[in-house]
């Protein structure tokens, strides 16, 4: 589990625990947290859309569904990669063929959300549905 796989995991069981919590606030604390002295690294935005996106999806045990972000690409990589995963656990263990999956593509390169999916299902923190 990479960093922003920690962060994802961090931030999905604060919102669990405080329900009231924006989950765009968890990732900001949790990121916070992994990377306290690099700026750029706490506002990567493909990984906290990836996040954001599987909370929207209500794919977050613990995270009610909603409009949490406005990336419709990040959107359809994370909902491609739950959609193979499901039907390919082995997949987990093979994060370049599922990015692969997940862009539709041999060449576009990852930007970390592949980390985030795998983190929080090897976390049990995705729903079954």
């Amino acid at each position: 589990m990479g960093k922003y796989g920690k962060a994802a995991v961090i931030a999905a069981r604060a919102v669990a625990k405080q329900p009231t919590m924006h989950p765009r606030d968890a990732w900001n604390s949790a990121v916070a947290q992994i990377f306290p002295d690099s700026e750029s690294s706490r506002t990567k935005g493909c990984p906290r859309d990836s996040f954001l996106a599987l909370c929207g999806m209500g794919a977050v045990i613990g995270v009610q569904k909603g409009s949490y972000t406005r990336s419709v690409k990040n959107r359809s990589y994370v909902e491609r990669a739950l959609t193979a995963l499901r039907a390919n656990p082995a997949l987990q263990k093979d994060e370049a063929r599922l990015w692969k999956i997940a862009s539709q593509s041999a060449t576009k390169i990852p930007n970390h959300q592949m980390d985030v999916v795998n983190a929080l299902l090897a976390s049990g923190l995705i729903a079954d549905n």
